[in-house]
């Protein structure tokens, strides 16, 4: 049976995207599942095996239709006419709320797979694409900040009072992060009626997280999002987790390093290679803020020199912005 060509995008709803380039076919979206969900092998057995019973109820309708409306027209009779307009109508409604639910499934194992099972943030893959992505475009804001959090002793919380604890610690953490690198109040894009970033944050791995404040118009925001979430974290009654924390509730150290966006020509093409090295730096940092005493912020102010990332100075208030050739 030849492959049906009725385009993907007229299956979609509207508000409806995929990434990447779309595919036009059942072929093409069938390799985007494999090239891209990744998911298990069973789940993507099952998921491609819906995908072809979609296309091929859709060319079964649409064959019945067409050799309906043949018939109709051949006889000439309007009453039957109208009965095929009908019935096309009910199927193509029908094809739709096919196309919705496989979207919608489509969308959810997406998403599902670009987050952390436990925590339900981004998971670092995830993140680093974002990060990437986000360098190599040109933003409102004059400085980003690129930070990791890790929790303060965490191993001791394990060994001393049991994995189900500590799992209970690293999903309040997440919680409180999400909470605390907020878009709303931190973004200036969004203060001018920009995009609203919704996910700024995600598990590095283990006891870490790492989150990006984008478009800081002063790097010292950067700081106050830090010195939040640290407060927020110490703040939180602990007990509610397991009396037991009272004795030593948890604490979390931060490393931020902040980068002078400056022009996007000088980043674009580096963004991949910026993107890991600020994450290396955030996470230096974050270990020196662990060494030096418990709940403790790190940060660092950067900018790209001659394709490279490099640290600004203490005493040196903020780079000379120049204009792009």
């Amino acid at each position: 049976m030849a492959e049906c060509v009725v385009p993907i995008t007229s299956m979609r709803p509207e508000n409806a995207s995929m990434p990447g380039p779309q595919p036009q076919t059942r072929n093409q979206l069938q390799e985007w599942v494999r090239e891209t969900l990744h998911l298990p092998p069973a789940l993507e057995g099952e998921l491609l095996a819906a995908i072809d019973a979609v296309f091929t109820r859709h060319e079964r309708l649409w064959q019945e239709s067409k050799h309906e409306a043949i018939q109709a027209l051949s006889t000439g009779f309007a009453d039957k006419m109208a009965r095929v307009q009908m019935e096309l109508s009910a199927k193509d409604a029908t094809v739709s709320s096919i196309s919705r639910y496989f979207e919608g499934l489509v969308a959810d194992l997406t998403d599902k797979s670009n987050r952390d099972p436990k925590t339900k943030l981004m998971n670092f893959g995830r993140f680093t694409e974002q990060l990437e992505s986000f360098l190599a475009l040109e933003q409102r804001g004059r400085w980003c900040a690129v930070g990791l959090v890790d929790i303060t002793s965490f191993k001791w919380y394990n060994d001393a009072l049991g994995h189900a604890v500590g799992d209970r610690i690293i999903e309040r953490v997440a919680q409180i992060l999400r909470e605390q690198a907020r878009s709303d109040d931190l973004i200036a894009q969004e203060r001018l009626g920009g995009p609203r970033t919704k996910d700024l944050h995600a598990r590095f791995g283990g006891d870490e997280f790492c989150f990006l404040i984008p478009d800081l118009a002063d790097y010292h925001q950067a700081h106050t999002v830090g010195e939040r979430f640290r407060d927020a974290v110490e703040r939180f009654d602990w007990t509610l987790e397991d009396r037991r924390l009272a004795v030593q509730p948890p604490r979390v150290d931060v490393g931020v390093v902040c980068l002078w966006l400056g022009r996007v020509s000088e980043r674009r093409f580096i963004a991949s290679r910026l993107a890991a090295d600020l994450i290396q730096r955030a996470d230096k940092l974050m270990y020196e803020a662990k060494g030096e005493r418990a709940s403790h912020i790190y940060l660092l102010r950067a900018k790209i020199e001659n394709g490279e990332l490099v640290e600004i100075p203490d005493g040196v208030t903020e780079p000379v912005e120049e204009p792009e050739p």
